[in-house]
């Protein structure tokens, strides 16, 4: 099949403009209360009264809601009062699954009262059977949206 120039400069750009878009996603299939209990377990834990942390390890998985985050090492930090969370430090492959979709990273960070979760390092996204990759992406967990940064790369599949 052969195409003239206009026809594929119009292929060309109905392709790439959902790209061009495609730095800022939904997440998750409903809003994320950042306010609901943080459930934490793992193979062990050591915590640290002295600088306010707690650092568990080996399996561990915390669920917030439908969120889901598993990772080898989780490192909580305190607000100064050591009565609630300030944010969580997840190392050593992070996955973060909410609703359908899910996210794959090397490191991760949760501001608890931010309500955001920043994933670093080859940052693989996948809705569905659409898949974005980037350097980060930052999840906005109240509003249900990510944005990707870095070098973005996706995968939109046409819907049927």
């Amino acid at each position: 099949m052969r195409f003239s120039r206009l026809t594929a400069l119009a292929l060309f750009i109905s392709l790439t403009a959902p790209l061009a878009a495609a730095e800022d996603v939904a997440f998750g299939k409903a809003r994320q209360d950042s306010q609901q209990p943080v459930e934490v377990s793992a193979d062990n834990l050591a915590v640290s009264q002295k600088d306010g942390t707690a650092t568990f390890s080996g399996n561990v998985m915390i669920t917030q809601g439908d969120m889901i985050l598993n990772a080898p090492n989780v490192l909580v930090v305190y607000k100064e009062d050591n009565k609630k969370i300030s944010k969580l430090e997840a190392s050593g492959g992070v996955t973060l699954v909410s609703g359908p979709d899910a996210a794959e990273a090397q490191s991760a960070e949760y501001d608890i009262d931010a309500g955001t979760v920043l994933l670093l390092g080859s940052v693989l996204l996948s809705q569905g059977s659409n898949v974005m990759s980037g350097d980060r992406i930052t999840i906005n967990l109240d509003a249900g949206t990510a944005q990707v940064g870095g070098r973005v790369k996706t995968t939109l599949q046409p819907k049927e």
